[in-house]
């Protein structure tokens, strides 16, 4: 099983081996840092943080942890520009399998302005990108998003994250890939599995997005195990337990 989004640098070791034992073998991480950053060079050590620390952490533990890095909705008033610019030594050395997460959140010119430049960076080195939705306002939001993305990017190339019930039949009919959060306060399997039911296999990533927030390291395999526990096909079920993920970043 793959696990298409989480944030391992907010979590512990026996997260990851719990994740492993229950037979999650690949992760993707991605940047995010919960406090307002008054200097780049912060969040400059924080992606090398994650790139070079929690990949060894999760590898003590048996889990394959690939790595999405970018400036998240929330990091956005920094000057970008040193980000950036590593952003294309990452990609050029393969050292991250995406740019992500990235997005908006409260639709400030800053996170738009950074948003934009990162699509374009993804555009120029044909790079993936995980596209973060909010809690609130996820709809408004997504509008703008549905907007920017496919003026800057192809839209086979991105990942649009954290759709629920309520978004879906806004993004159904694009050509992303489209992650789905079960989490604690935003969605939980059961929603996710409706989902599946009624839209198919062929266009959802699953994921746990395991955070500072309230999180289930395990959300993805009891998700996986109720879609067998109901009687879909596994040849269904794979689809979002690993093969979609792995023809969408290459692994």
């Amino acid at each position: 099983m793959i696990d298409t989004h989480m944030h391992a640098d907010a979590r512990s070791g026996e997260d990851f081996g719990e994740m492993f034992n229950a037979g999650i073998d690949t992760a993707i991480t991605c940047s995010y840092y919960p406090y307002r950053i008054p200097h780049e060079m912060i969040l400059l050590n924080h992606l090398n943080r994650i790139l070079e620390l929690d990949t060894k952490r999760a590898r003590e533990h048996g889990l394959d942890l690939k790595v999405a890095l970018g400036i998240h909705p929330t990091n956005s008033n920094i000057n970008p520009e040193e980000i950036f610019k590593q952003l294309y030594q990452w990609i050029d050395s393969n050292q991250i399998i995406a740019i992500g997460e990235i997005g908006l959140e409260d639709l400030t010119d800053a996170e738009i302005s950074v948003f934009k430049r990162q699509l374009d960076i993804a555009s120029e080195t044909d790079s993936k990108v995980i596209i973060h939705t909010p809690r609130k306002n996820k709809k408004e939001v997504l509008d703008v998003i549905l907007d920017i993305l496919p003026q800057h990017l192809d839209e086979s190339q991105a990942v649009i994250d954290h759709i629920n019930p309520n978004v879906v039949c806004d993004v159904i009919d694009t050509d992303c890939m489209l992650g789905l959060t079960v989490q604690p306060q935003k969605m939980d399997k059961f929603e996710a599995i409706s989902i599946l039911d009624e839209y198919g296999f062929d266009k959802f990533l699953l994921n746990s997005d395991i955070s500072n927030k309230p999180s289930d390291p395990l959300s993805v395999p009891k998700t996986v195990n109720e879609l067998k526990n109901q009687g879909y096909e596994n040849s269904e079920i794979e689809k979002v337990a690993s093969i979609n993920a792995q023809k969408f970043f290459n692994l």
